[in-house]
Order: C-alpha cells, then sequence, then structure tokens
C-alpha cells in the first residue's frame, strides 16, 4: 500500500492520502487527545506524542504537528500507524454505547433569523460547491456556524485552523466570493 503525503498551507500540517476512502460522508476533526478517542486511527496518531490535531477528509487523513516538531522525525511515524490502520482495514471509529450516541442539530452557532433563510440557504450552497471542495484540497474543512446583521460566521478545521493563511483565505477569498454573490454579506469572520 502506497501513502501519499501532500504539503497544505499550514507548515505545521501534512495531508496524507491513502488511496482510499476514509470518510463515506463528512468529515470529523479531532483537536485533543480525549476527542481522538473516539478513533483507534486518531487515538494512535495522537499516542506518538508529538501530533496535536487529526482531521478526517474524504479521502485523506491531515495529521497537525506539535510546536517545533520537524516532520523528518514524525512523518515516518505517522505513515507506519496509517500504514498499520488502512492494511488490517480496521474501523475508523470504536463501537459507541447509547450513551456515547448524539444526535448533532443545526450546526450553526449563531441563531440565524428565520427572515434570513433564503440568504442563508445561498450562504450554505456556496460554501459547500465552491469553498469547501478548494479547502479540502489543502486538508482541511470549513463549516458554517451562522448568519447576523450581514456578518457570516465560519469554522475553519484539519489544516485550515491555525494555518497562518486562513485569514487572508477568509478575508480575500471568501468574503470577496461571498459578497460577490449574497449582496447581503458584509463580513466574514473566523470562530
Amino acid at each position: 500500500m502506497l501513502i501519499e503525503t501532500e504539503l497544505t498551507p499550514n507548515p505545521a500540517t501534512l495531508k496524507f492520502l491513502p488511496g482510499r476512502t476514509v470518510m463515506d460522508a463528512g468529515t470529523r476533526d479531532f483537536a485533543t487527545p480525549e476527542e481522538a478517542e473516539a478513533s483507534p486511527l486518531a487515538d494512535a496518531l495522537f499516542g506518538l506524542g508529538d501530533v496535536t490535531g487529526v482531521f478526517f477528509g474524504r479521502d485523506f487523513v491531515s495529521v497537525t504537528a506539535a510546536p517545533g516538531v520537524d516532520w523528518a522525525g514524525l512523518k515516518p511515524d505517522v505513515l507506519a500507524v496509517l500504514l498499520d490502520h488502512f492494511s488490517a482495514n480496521m474501523p475508523l471509529f470504536r463501537p459507541g454505547s447509547a450513551a456515547g450516541i448524539s444526535v448533532p442539530g443545526d450546526d450553526a452557532t449563531f441563531g440565524d433569523d428565520p427572515e434570513d433563510a433564503d440568504i442563508v440557504a445561498q450562504i450554505r450552497e456556496l460554501i459547500d460547491t465552491r469553498v469547501r471542495p478548494a479547502v479540502a484540497n489543502d486538508g482541511g474543512d470549513i463549516v458554517y456556524r451562522g448568519f447576523d446583521k450581514g456578518k457570516v460566521y465560519l469554522q475553519m478545521q484539519g489544516a485550515c485552523s491555525g494555518c497562518p493563511s486562513s485569514s487572508a483565505t477568509l478575508k480575500q477569498g471568501i468574503e470577496q466570493l461571498l459578497r460577490h454573490y449574497v449582496p447581503e454579506v458584509t463580513e466574514v469572520r473566523a470562530v
């Protein structure tokens, strides 16, 4: 099995492509070792000690190294964990009990005004069709968190979280796109 590696705009994060589907639907971001306990793969990656973030995309895994960690030393260990996991066809997530199951609600952080439903639908469609595919190419994801008085709130995940260029991506890319197609948008903010 060959796992390709790609650089991301975030120098602390590498994108690993195992040549197979990682997540059938959606994405999953692990920002702490406690969150990673839900996944044997994420748990093993955090167990390396120098990992501060793991992100599962459709066909990739992004791994973020701790500040000051040299990827030359960490990369072979990450590849070994990924190879072991995918070669053994291990499950991505641990089975849960009924107590561990939660049904996600609306992913908005800010309560959207029902009068803005058409605007919110336009914003979500643009994010899903134009923004998320581009952000996934860089090893991350972006999640809609709300619209309030012209401001769109988005959360960056994976390689995009903490990336030095994420503020430029938000302001020069996403904000301009949304303002062009949805005149009611005045600003884009990260949460």
